[in-house]
């Protein structure tokens, strides 16, 4: 009964803790609902180009960026509760301040340069939230979960991510389903994005119940409080202590080592394995999807049809990752992945060089999403929670998400103009990426299914 128990309280630590996950989805997915409201109520009327128009719907990613990068001296500094705390704090603001940046400065329907800049400065505080999101939620989960079933737990936040990106599409079709577009530009686009606020709320007050993970109380010198964590976690007294003497082995004390403690090489990989992730061109599929399916001959009303079908088939994936990588393990999930993407992105590049176009096409970006949903998606997050050593955990996720929300900015924005290059070189670009993804994994990155974070510590050291 006891084992049932804990089971029941680590599943709900979780997910609380994936809450940031949804949250994470809902924050960068909203947008698409609101952009072409945006740039009738603030661009368009300001006499502002194309550019101004990208920069304030990507404003939020230079949030993601700053928060990736600062998320290791927060979650060092705060410890990893209080961080998340930190994100819905953000979170909230975000969507009250974007839904109505006009609340104490401006005049309500009288664009300035002034509004945009802070309709801007709301969006990349979400976009804050979302980058400390995207490295303490996996980083939380990890430290909490046994390790036995730490790849399904860390991998719930994947599915969040997407399952939060999910929801906030039915939210904005719901708001202004039925409407005017005249109500949609001058109010309904002000709902889309309050609208996280409740969801923000919920995970504020949620967290509150929450406990502080036993790797950073132990760090901290708080290892009461740890042994309690422990104790509830795992059931047993015997248990628990075993597990803190590991811990304490490798943290001795010390909240921080110097990043380079254990070598290049395990830094090096948590930056690969998140280039690699942007760099195989998921980002891509998912913003640009409506337009790759409307460039691809849908109509409009076909491609949001075919939006919601790869929708529907990254959730399912998701979960065939949830289900198998405490059992298969994390490297062949990621090469089996990586091998798929190359054959979905190769036929595809093959396809537009030929000028084919038709439901062939549909079928391999549904092959490549799938493949990257049952394994890149959730297994490198999986992966960079887990793989650094306890004293420096902090410092190399924050390095490793920074790198991630860089790469991610890099690829979304070199698509538009090398697409217009050529879109048969654009996505054989992404399909060599795919495959020199396998041949890393397969050559450097070590499998971690089954070992405590405790262990890592031993892979490690010089």
């Amino acid at each position: 009964m006891k084992n049932e128990l804990n089971k029941f309280y680590i599943f709900g630590i979780t997910l609380v803790a994936t809450l940031g996950g949804l949250l994470f989805g809902y924050d960068t997915a909203v947008i698409s609902g609101a952009e072409k409201s945006i740039q009738s109520y603030l661009i368009d009327p300001l006499g502002l180009s194309a550019f101004a128009h990208g920069a304030t719907v990507s404003s939020a990613l230079i949030g993601c960026i700053i928060g990736g990068a600062l998320s290791g001296l927060i979650s060092s500094r705060l410890g990893r509760k209080k961080s998340l705390l930190l994100a819905a704090i953000l979170f909230f603001i975000s969507a009250l301040g974007s839904g109505f940046p006009e609340t104490l400065f401006f005049t309500k329907g009288e664009p300035t340069m002034a509004l945009l800049f802070t309709f801007n400065f709301y969006r990349i505080i979400g976009g804050i939230g979302v980058g400390l999101a995207s490295a303490v939620c996996p980083m939380y989960i990890g430290e909490i979960a046994p390790a036995d079933i730490r790849g399904r737990l860390v991998s719930f936040n994947q599915f969040a991510i997407i399952f939060g990106m999910l929801v906030v599409y039915f939210v904005n079709w719901g708001i202004a389903n039925g409407q005017t577009l005249e109500w949609i530009n001058s109010i309904g686009w002000r709902y889309m994005f309050a609208s996280e606020a409740i969801p923000a709320a919920l995970f504020g007050l949620l967290l509150l119940l929450v406990p502080e993970t036993p790797r950073y109380l132990s760090m901290t010198g708080q290892n009461e409080k740890a042994l309690v964590v422990l104790k509830k976690i795992n059931g047993s007294e015997e248990k628990a202590q075993s597990i803190l003497n590991d811990i304490k082995s490798t943290v001795s004390g010390n909240v921080k080592a110097k990043l380079f403690s254990y070598g290049t090489k395990v830094i090096i990989i948590g930056i690969l394995l998140s280039v690699f992730q942007q760099f195989v061109g998921i980002n891509v599929a998912l913003y640009y999807a409506p337009r790759i399916f409307e460039s691809m001959g849908a109509a409009k009303d076909a491609s949001m049809l075919q939006t919601i079908i790869m929708g529907l088939v990254n959730v399912i994936f998701t979960v065939v990752a949830i289900l198998t990588v405490d059992k298969w393990g994390r490297k062949p999930l990621l090469i089996t992945g990586s091998i798929g993407m190359a054959i979905g992105m190769f036929a595809i590049s093959g396809l537009a060089f030929n000028n084919i176009i038709g439901v062939s096409t549909l079928v391999f970006i549904i092959i490549y999403t799938a493949s990257f949903m049952m394994s890149w998606g959730p297994i490198c997050w999986v992966l960079i929670a887990e793989i650094f050593p306890n004293k420096i955990r902090g410092q190399a996720v924050a390095i490793a998400v920074a790198a991630q929300w860089f790469a991610n900015y890099l690829i979304s924005s070199t698509y538009p103009p090398m697409m217009e290059f050529s879109g048969g070189l654009t996505y054989g670009f992404y399909g060599l990426m795919a495959v020199l993804s396998a041949l890393f994994v397969w050559k450097m990155v070590p499998e971690t299914k089954g070992k405590t974070l405790e262990d890592m510590e031993k892979l490690w050291k010089k």
